[in-house]
């Protein structure tokens, strides 16, 4: 047998063509970043070194956060996209996203990460990055609030009103604390009368300084506000905050930071809520303030998003 020359094609007629290298899209929020340019390159460099080829490269505007640049990176055919930003930013991919099978991988890069957080996700730009390249898909479930998607929280009343007077001064030269100082200043605001339908239960009446909605139960710092809640179960979860005063909060954090069980405090599961409040008020997703309402109807997304996740998270579980 004679040995092929170096004239001859590396890839004979009716061979298989080599594989395809994976391709990427990056929906970047460039006001997260000092030096956008930077991140970009560090950001090539990595995936050159695990073989991707240079990623498609999308920045959001104010016009579009980041839901029509997700939707066009999957109609391009992409293998990944990757979100880099807050929550908001996170959220916009996700509802552009999510349905397609596309995977999304988060680089956190805002103040909350509450998603990224609860997830297990690195805070650290570059392992994050590994993990997005080398993680395990998983199923998650998406809310809507008044028609707007979410991943993580939703909500009206005292963390609107939280989001609303903290600035993003404060937020980058105090971080999560900045948010700690603004719901302090909130506690003793007129209490709200709300009107909870769960599913198709009967209404409940209550005075509360605020009603949260979670696909994920955990706050910064490891509060457990929703501590059953998972971002896979095809339910979301509520809690209805104390109305003013300082006993009732002070009990409702001692029954929060050891996760007791109590009626003091209304818990629910559900897959449609609503929610009717005795005047406007703030209402916010995933740490965005969409407007005021006196009405919130919450149910859960038709689709489900594919997340990149670290392996670790899925080191546990039965082979199927």
């Amino acid at each position: 047998m004679q040995n092929a020359t170096a004239d001859e094609p590396a890839t004979k007629p009716g061979s298989p063509a080599p594989p395809r290298a994976s391709r990427a899209a990056v929906v970047a929020n460039p006001t997260k970043f000092d030096d956008i340019g930077a991140f970009r390159e560090t950001l090539c460099s990595a995936m050159g070194e695990h073989g991707w080829s240079d990623p498609l490269w999308l920045e959001t505007t104010a016009d579009d956060p980041g839901e029509g640049q997700a939707r066009a990176a999957a109609q391009a055919g992409v293998d990944l996209i990757v979100g880099t930003g807050g929550d908001g930013t996170i959220t916009s991919c996700a509802a552009g996203v999510a349905g397609t099978g596309v995977p999304l991988a988060i680089i956190p890069a805002g103040t909350g990460n509450l998603l990224a957080r609860n997830l297990g996700l690195p805070m650290d730009a570059g392992e994050a990055l590994e993990v997005a390249l080398t993680g395990a898909d998983e199923q998650i479930d998406v809310g809507l609030a008044n028609g707007q998607p979410f991943v993580a929280m939703a909500g009206v009343g005292l963390d609107a009103d939280m989001l609303n007077s903290t600035s993003e001064a404060a937020k980058n030269r105090f971080g999560y604390a900045a948010y700690v100082v603004s719901a302090l200043r909130h506690l003793r605001d007129r209490p709200i009368r709300a009107t909870l339908t769960v599913d198709d239960g009967p209404p409940v009446r209550l005075r509360t300084s605020g009603i949260i909605v979670g696909n994920v139960g955990w706050l910064q710092a490891g509060v457990p506000l929703l501590p059953d809640a998972a971002p896979d179960d095809g339910v979301l979860d509520v809690v209805v905050l104390p109305a003013r005063g300082g006993l009732s909060w002070l009990a409702f954090a001692v029954h929060v930071l050891l996760r007791h069980r109590t009626e003091q405090i209304f818990r629910a599961t559900f897959t449609r809520l609503r929610i009717d409040i005795d005047r406007e008020h703030a209402w916010e997703v995933d740490g965005e303030v969409i407007g005021r309402t006196r009405r919130l109807d919450i149910t859960l997304h038709a689709e489900k998003l594919t997340l990149r996740t670290p392996v670790s998270r899925h080191a546990a579980e039965p082979a199927a």
